[in-house]
């Protein structure tokens, strides 16, 4: 897993709508960075809506709100389609972001043993440095916790 006040690994990835989306072009502002095991699912449904819902107060701090998930660039078309979300999904098909990130990890369910996103959220402060983790997200209120610590990090 990536650690607190280190530099997050750069990244370039197609967003909803194909267009890649590179960390480095994202200097200056604050990311929110979170990832998510599949589109269309209740978890991850409730997270992308509570993160549209916040998208305004991220947007007045100077954020912007990247969600990834292994789901292709049409899944996330459909989702947000679907949901009228108003949030950038990037697409990890391959998961090489996610490794690098250390969020693509060895998961249990029911007995059987899988590899897949455990569901993570950070924020990158303006220099690219990782400023916040949330590992092993509970999607209820979560938002509301990294809206909290965003403005505490920029208090600082």
């Amino acid at each position: 897993m990536i650690e607190l006040n280190t530099q997050a690994p750069d990244f370039c990835l197609p967003n909803q709508d194909d267009v890649e989306i590179c960390l480095r072009d994202l200097r200056g502002k604050w990311v929110v960075l979170y990832f998510y095991p599949r589109d269309n699912t209740p978890g991850c449904t409730t997270e992308a809506c509570d993160f549209t819902e916040a998208a305004p107060d991220f947007s007045e701090l100077d954020a912007i709100i990247l969600g990834v998930s292994a789901d292709s660039t049409k899944k996330h078309r459909n989702f947000i389609e679907k949901k009228n979300l108003g949030i950038t999904l990037l697409s990890d098909e391959d998961t090489s972001m996610m490794q690098e990130y250390g969020v693509w990890q060895l998961k249990k369910n029911y007995g059987k043993e899988y590899m897949g996103v455990v569901r993570t959220t950070l924020i990158i402060d303006p220099e690219g440095v990782v400023r916040a983790i949330w590992e092993k997200v509970r999607v209820k209120e979560h938002v509301a916790k990294v809206k909290e610590k965003l403005e505490e990090l920029q208090k600082a």
